[in-house]
């Protein structure tokens, strides 16, 4: 699908880290170092065992550095790689122990975020033969919301903002609290950077025409329409305002409402819903 840049090491580091330490507890992986050998060698292959877009390659990568900086890891599919079951991802070869006592966080970090890619790709799939992209939100796993994030661009997809701090996103509550629509957009027109965009939600087409009229919005999100109110929303913005679409956006829904004309749809599915892709580690 899309192979991208990887992050850099720094960044991922001190998360997957912390994963190894949940893991090894406060004694180390006192199984292996029962019944394996000291000084055992072993090749490992992970592999896949369904087909769908891979992500969390690095991931594993650093996860069995940081047990073992002596191990040979060897990547046969990238980030972002189109992967079908028996594919052979990466060769892990060195001390049995360093394996055995990485495995489980390096599986558990590819898997979750190769299920993400793969879900994201369907999604882009439906999408296909139109300018609509493909969009995540904020519903992630706390503490792993930049690496699912980097999984849905490996799918194919597109990143919504990060956290609070990245744009302004007007939503329904905002509107009630200020006091109305024109209120928000006029205190974001006196009060907001210019580096900073605005989006706000709407869900019915008498607001959206309110938010045309008054202006200061960058993006209007569309919520919980049906088709054909979002269809309206596309003729009525008639390419005046980046229009997306969010709420109920089933897998099943998404080639109708890409079919809309809007610019973006969001689906927080993408990171809250993805199953886990099967894969395996054999020795």
């Amino acid at each position: 699908m899309t192979q991208l840049p990887p992050l850099p090491d720094l960044i991922l580091e001190p998360l997957i880290r912390a994963a190894l330490m949940e893991d090894l507890g406060t004694y180390g992986d006192i199984t292996t170092r029962t019944v394996i050998p000291a000084g055992t060698r072993y090749r490992a292959q992970l592999r896949a065992r369904a087909p769908g877009v891979v992500s969390g390659m690095q991931i594993a990568e650093i996860a069995f550095g940081l047990v073992d900086p002596q191990l040979k890891v060897s990547c046969h599919c990238p980030d972002g790689s189109t992967i079908a079951a028996g594919d052979l991802l990466m060769e892990i070869e060195g001390s049995a122990a360093s394996i055995l006592s990485g495995e489980r966080v390096a599986l558990n970090f590819a898997g979750r975020l190769s299920g993400i890619a793969t879900l994201t790709a369907a999604f882009v799939a439906e999408a296909a033969g139109t300018d609509t992209r493909i969009t995540c939100t904020r519903k992630t796993t706390p503490g792993l919301r930049l690496v699912e994030k980097q999984a849905v661009l490996h799918g194919g997809g597109f990143n919504h903002r990060f956290s609070l701090s990245d744009a302004i996103l007007i939503k329904d509550n905002h509107i009630a609290v200020a006091g109305g629509i024109r209120p928000v957009l006029r205190a974001v027109k006196a009060g907001a950077s210019h580096m900073i965009r605005t989006e706000i939600e709407v869900d019915r087409l008498d607001q959206l025409a309110e938010v045309l009229d008054e202006g200061g919005a960058d993006v209007v999100l569309l919520d919980n329409m049906d088709t054909p109110t979002l269809r309206e929303a596309v003729a009525m913005a008639a390419g005046r305002i980046t229009l997306e679409a969010s709420g109920n956006m089933r897998l099943e829904r998404i080639a109708e409402v890409a079919a809309t004309g809007v610019d973006y749809i969001s689906s927080g599915a993408l990171t809250h819903s993805a199953q886990t892709l099967d894969l395996g580690l054999d020795f």
